[in-house]
């Protein structure tokens, strides 16, 4: 699979215009600070997307001084910010774009019926003057403009080419066709461009852009519609944030023109390697999870139970899988294991624990298996411990450690650091109590548990789920031990318990794995 970094020629290369810092913050839920902006640029930067809009500078002094971080730090991609057609918010975007050193403003203007007659109360006439006069201004400031007539999709063809032309006479280099309410097909937007570019006076002169919105769930599929009319330029967006349902999803357009390179002949210069650190990167700042079912960086998106496909991938992973998980950035495929699992998926995954089993250990506990995954979504691999060493504890641990104690501190008032008080018990009877700082309390009693357990853990993912109609959180807990990864999952009903004890089930996980746990007939050995 390609890292999509090859030297590509103008005819073959689309552009990507990454609009996550501006379109995509606009969405709610998403707002971001200046410092979460800078984070996500820095992914941009490492993915090597063609632009970056960094916001809209004439928006706020927030937005303004987002910006200008932006084209200050990042070096490599084209810095943007968005503006209306008047001459106040094209100086905004100047002035905030003035550190870049590769800069671009992007103006726009309403060009359909609704947005003439609603909106902007304007004739067709005055739109027209308005875009050769502003355009031109805007070009008297940047040697790059972008310029989109807004809700294209809904505008008359023939006044759609005038507004285009107009933009072209007065020096814009980018013509962008927004799809601005996610209105069209793929079919009538792949017309609409080669339309475009047969018809408008000078589109041999200029790059055409594409910008899709989500409302009917074919954002993607119309930006590469567009690519096939000849757009060279998609403008997308990390996870596919953005105003309503959201934008083209900048992964989805990527690994489409990548993978499937033999139908659309063209590529992009984005380090597909980085993608998914890129959609974890936006996740965190933004605490909007992404989606298990998410194409390309879900959770899913290698993941397989279903036995029939298990044993396809664990033959040849190209059985079921388009592209490699490595190529977005992803760790290798997953074997989720669960009631559609087969033997041979649970014989794997033994294997890989470290086990060295008989294929009669497999047949002896594969009922067992299938009488657990009746009863969860998902056998984790502390179960699996517990299932092959025979060692299942009464309270469903697989390693040797239970909670007895959690005391957790703040004080707001007083200059002292948070922390955690931790009484834990092992098996053995051996009860240990351990006071430890950190950087908040839940990351103070992670340390104590770590102290306590003589396990070098650090948290690598931590969800927290709240179910109110339950009344409980749900945990999961992933941990990094030297490099290995261990899970762990739990169920309280308040947050800090809920995270805690998953914590110390990945620990407990950990132990059992890294121990070398033995069943009493010495039938499982780790090898």
């Amino acid at each position: 699979m390609t890292t999509e970094t090859e030297t590509n020629t103008d005819e073959d290369h689309v552009k990507i215009f990454d609009t996550t810092l501006r379109d995509g913050e606009q969405a709610p839920g998403f707002s971001m600070s200046t410092d979460a902006k800078l984070i996500v640029a820095r992914a941009l930067q490492d993915l090597n997307v063609d632009i970056i809009e960094a916001g809209f500078a004439a928006a706020s002094p927030g937005d303004s001084a987002s910006v200008s971080a932006v084209a200050s730090e990042i070096e490599g991609p084209i810095i943007c910010s968005l503006a209306r057609l008047n001459e106040g918010d094209i100086e905004a975007a100047a002035r905030a774009l003035e550190p870049a050193t590769k800069k671009r403003i992007h103006t726009f203007i309403g060009t359909s019926p609704t947005h003439r007659e609603a909106k902007l109360k304007m004739s067709k006439l005055e739109i027209i003057d308005k875009i050769s006069n502003v355009v031109g201004f805007a070009c008297s400031l940047s040697d790059d403009v972008e310029f989109s007539p807004e809700d294209a999709i809904r505008t008359e063809r023939d006044y759609l080419v005038e507004a285009i032309e107009a933009a072209i006479d007065a020096g814009a280099k980018t013509i962008n066709i927004p799809d601005t309410v996610g209105y069209t097909t793929s079919e009538e937007i792949r017309d609409l461009f080669a339309f475009l570019k047969e018809n408008a006076r000078g589109a041999e002169d200029v790059t055409f852009s594409t910008h899709c919105h989500d409302d009917l769930g074919m954002a993607v599929a119309n930006s590469l519609g567009a690519v096939r009319g000849g757009a060279r330029q998609i403008e997308c967006a990390i996870n596919g944030i953005g105003e309503r349902a959201g934008n083209c999803s900048m992964e989805e357009a990527v690994m489409a023109l990548a993978t499937r390179r033999d139908f659309y002949g063209l590529g992009t210069q984005v380090n597909t390697t980085k993608i998914y650190q890129a959609s974890v990167a936006l996740a965190r700042v933004t605490h909007n999870p992404i989606p298990r079912n998410k194409a390309i960086v879900g959770k899913n998106a290698f993941a397989h139970e279903a036995g029939i496909h298990q044993h396809g991938v664990l033959a040849d992973r190209r059985t079921y899988e388009i592209m490699d998980a490595e190529s977005v950035g992803m760790p290798s495929n997953s074997i989720v294991l669960g009631k559609h699992s087969g033997k041979h998926a649970v014989a794997s995954r033994v294997k890989a624990l470290g086990f060295n089993v008989s294929k009669q250990k497999i047949e002896d506990i594969f009922p067992s298996f299938k009488r657990l995954a009746d009863t969860c979504r998902e056998v984790t691999d502390a179960d699996l411990v517990k299932l092959v060493t025979g060692n299942a504890q009464t309270d469903g641990r697989a390693g040797p450690w239970r909670m007895r104690k959690t005391e957790l501190h703040v004080d707001f008032e007083v200059d002292t650091r948070p922390h955690a008080r931790i009484t834990m018990e092992h098996d053995n009877g051996d009860r240990r109590t351990v006071t430890h700082e950190g950087e908040g309390p839940i990351d103070a009693a992670f340390a104590a548990v770590c102290a306590i357990t003589d396990v070098p853990g650090r948290i690598h993912i931590l969800d927290l789920h709240h179910i109110a109609a339950e009344g409980i959180v749900r945990a999961e807990a992933v941990i990094d031990v030297e490099g290995h990864h261990f899970s762990g999952k739990s169920e309280e009903v308040d947050v800090a318990d809920a995270a805690v004890a998953a914590f110390v089930a990945a620990i407990n996980q950990a132990v059992a794995i890294r121990g070398g746990v033995v069943s009493d007939h010495n039938e499982a050995k780790v090898s």
